[in-house]
């Protein structure tokens, strides 16, 4: 039976609820993942861990390394915030997971589904920059939000000290209130100068974005199965 509800009621109006409406489903599938799950309720160990921070340099590198680039852009550009630069914190992250040496540098490589999902963002940074934002937005929004619950969680499982080396990945000393960054980020979105076609890919890339992002988590767990 057709809805009589009115469509402000059905559908949300700004741009920014829409992405968040649109990517619902699949943000809760990738936050209750069996790998996450497992990690963070203390099954896997610090190797896991390191394991997962690994994959975090390629996708980070993949959206900051053009970001000088992109900073002009009248699309991408107001995105590309210094105070959200994750690499110098990854790098940071890595040397102590590896023991203080940065000899993960020579070493690192990224696993299949890893290289695929930096490569679908290195390609958008090229070629689409309304599909750069989707990816900006799915990670770094994230990070924001319920990365804080991860970052509080590994601290507790492995002992890191807080907001220290081994979770900085998750600490924006440079953003003074996460809560009022992210409305201003959302106004942002609203604001995005695409037109509604555009708008719909957009959507359908941040729900890209989260299915590449699933298949990372899919593969660390193929790698790291339940081993307490």
């Amino acid at each position: 039976m057709p809805s009589t509800a009115s469509p402000s009621q059905d559908t949300p109006t700004d741009f920014s609820a829409l992405l968040r409406a649109a990517s619902h489903d699949q943000h809760s599938e990738v936050r209750t993942s069996s790998f996450m799950s497992e990690l963070l309720g203390g099954k896997l160990g610090v190797g896991a861990w390191t394991r997962y921070t690994e994959q975090l340099w390629f996708l980070y590198a993949a959206l900051e390394e053009p970001a000088r680039d992109l900073a002009e852009d009248p699309v991408a550009g107001p995105f590309v915030r210094g105070e959200l630069l994750r690499l110098p914190a990854l790098e940071r992250d890595l040397t102590h997971l590896h023991g203080g040496s940065d000899r993960w540098r020579q070493e690192l490589a990224p696993l299949p589904a890893t290289a695929a999902y930096a490569a679908r963002v290195a390609e958008v940074a090229r070629t689409w920059p309304a599909g750069y934002v989707a990816h900006h937005y799915t990670r770094y929004l994230g990070d924001l939000s319920g990365g804080q619950i991860v970052r509080d969680t590994a601290e507790k499982t492995w002992g890191f000290a807080r907001k220290g080396d081994g979770v900085r990945f998750y600490v924006f000393d440079a953003i003074g209130n996460p809560a009022a960054f992210k409305r201003e980020y959302r106004t942002l979105l609203d604001a995005l100068p695409c037109d509604d076609a555009e708008k719909r890919r957009v959507v359908d890339e941040c729900r890209h974005a989260y299915a590449l992002n699933a298949a990372v988590f899919e593969e660390l767990g193929d790698r790291f199965p339940n081993a307490a």
